[in-house]
């Protein structure tokens, strides 16, 4: 399985000169030391955060307000750390689970683009929805209060998503989640949301049924979320969020094991993001904890979280699908050479299709055939000396690292528009898939023109939206 990723030094490179130094790699601008044997020991992490504790978990109190604007920090903690009843950790099955999860994940973005951003409708699914009670969707999980007064639940971090919703009583089918599941009647700021309003006319797939405004989302999984619109006040800690739309779901299947909902932070009207709008001035930041560490990740809110330093890149809006978060680039890197690629292949076309989105949801970078051909025959030319070993699921380029303590490896980039390189520590790009000494080169193919940076690539980096401003930033903390 994969999921050792410390909190290593991201390299922003502006020289060729840079060079970083941590406790377990060492790193110049074209090659860097990897530790084999701590990734492989950092296999037997086991869950760090038991429901009994959860209620210390889910903020850090870290509150402040600013002329009329307030900054919020949130813990993130990853599934795989989160110890619930019900839902046992099996060690052997995470890998598995976690490429399928991914494989569904990267289907149903492709689909959502090139049907003009629409999701699938429940009905195209009939008798071929599958549960996901075994494998569980979304990776990253923060924990909130919903109504008044508030009840805490785990949500799921989906910054492709623009709706916010959990599940409610009364449920004709809801999946187990670790919380008793939200009863509107007992939430005295619940108020329903009427057919032809103008929220009701700002959710996708939505309708009317006795008056009330109706939702249903289906996700790649084949889980899906229906039920009716609501305002409702949500809690971060000891500030409340009031009048925020949310999607009280009365029928749902195989969705986020033990979470209670999504928190989608999508560029759309709907998500959480675009409803604070002025009192958070667009703006947000996330840092996805290494997988295998003790500590947790974050996500922020406010103009105030923006860092000073941050390499910045410009979004790039797609009409067809505006919930996704788009980025420009130009290029890959591998031991500090440029790999040979038309920047054409990164671009979004006429069409809507192709381009670069950033997803929280999906774990494996993928890229084009072309550039990914490209890119791991570069790395495999720079990797020579190491033995290999065969493929794995969907990684075709591994590599038997068993007895080695360190192993040299080549470094590998991004360049992004506007001259930025991002370089990665290799723990984001050489990953363990058993504790035989199996690593990865993890990236893998795009079935269509679309790249998508997953969060493997994204852990221990500081990533911020300035969406009012429309800019990305990445670094310059880590986490």
């Amino acid at each position: 399985m994969f999921l050792p990723f410390l909190a290593l030094a991201i390299l922003l490179i502006f020289s060729p000169t840079t060079i970083a130094t941590t406790s377990s790699e060492i790193k110049n601008s074209t090659h860097e030391i990897f530790n084999v044997k701590e990734s492989i020991a950092q296999l037997d992490t086991k869950p760090q955060t038991p429901f009994e504790n959860q209620e210390e978990f889910h903020v850090d109190n870290e509150i402040e307000q600013e002329n009329g604007n307030w900054k919020l920090k949130l813990k993130l903690i990853h599934r795989d750390k989160l110890q619930i009843p019900h839902f046992p950790y099996n060690n052997n099955k995470v890998f598995e689970g976690r490429i399928n999860r991914d494989l569904k994940r990267v289907s149903s973005i492709i689909h959502r683009i090139e049907n003009g951003g629409v999701n699938y409708r429940v009905e195209e699914f009939g008798s071929d929805l599958i549960s996901g009670m075994d494998q569980g969707s979304g990776e990253y999980f923060v924990r909130i209060g919903v109504g008044s007064p508030a009840k805490n639940q785990y949500m799921v971090l989906d910054s492709g998503s623009d709706i916010v919703w959990v599940q409610c009583q009364p449920c004709t089918q809801c999946y187990h989640q670790s919380d008793p599941v939200f009863d509107p009647s007992l939430s005295v700021s619940f108020t329903g949301v009427p057919c032809g309003s103008s929220v009701c006319d700002r959710v996708e797939n939505s309708g009317c049924h006795s008056g009330r405004c109706k939702y249903e989302v289906m996700y790649g999984d084949g889980s899906y979320t229906k039920g009716t619109m609501a305002i409702e006040t949500l809690s971060f800690g000891h500030t409340m969020v009031k009048n925020v739309a949310i999607g009280c779901g009365h029928s749902n299947s195989g969705m986020f094991t033990a979470a209670a909902g999504l928190l989608g932070l999508g560029g759309g009207s709907m998500s959480l993001v675009g409803q604070l709008g002025g009192q958070t001035g667009g703006a947000f930041s996330y840092c996805l904890v290494s997988r295998g560490t003790d500590s947790t990740g974050s996500l922020e809110f406010g103009r105030g979280v923006l860092p000073v330093g941050a390499a910045w890149v410009p979004l790039i809006r797609n009409p067809l699908t505006p919930s996704f978060y788009y980025i420009g680039l130009s290029g890959l890197g591998v031991g500090g050479v440029r790999v040979p690629l038309s920047e054409d292949v990164f671009k979004i076309t006429e069409l809507g299709d192709g381009g670069v989105v950033m997803d929280t949801g999906t774990a494996v970078t993928r890229l084009p055939s072309e550039a990914y051909v490209a890119f791991r025959d570069a790395f495999v030319a720079e990797t020579a000396s190491l033995p290999r070993a065969p493929a794995v699921s969907i990684f075709d380029t591994c590599y038997d690292l068993d007895g080695f303590m360190t192993v040299r490896v080549p470094t590998v980039s991004f360049f992004l528009s506007g001259g930025q390189i991002l370089t990665l520590p290799a723990r984001n790009f050489l990953i363990p898939v058993n504790d035989k000494g199996t690593f990865c080169f993890a990236f893998a193919p795009s079935p269509s023109k679309l790249s998508i940076i997953g969060n493997i690539q994204q852990e221990g980096i500081q990533i911020s939206f300035d969406g009012a401003n429309g800019f990305v930033g990445f670094g310059p903390n880590i986490c």
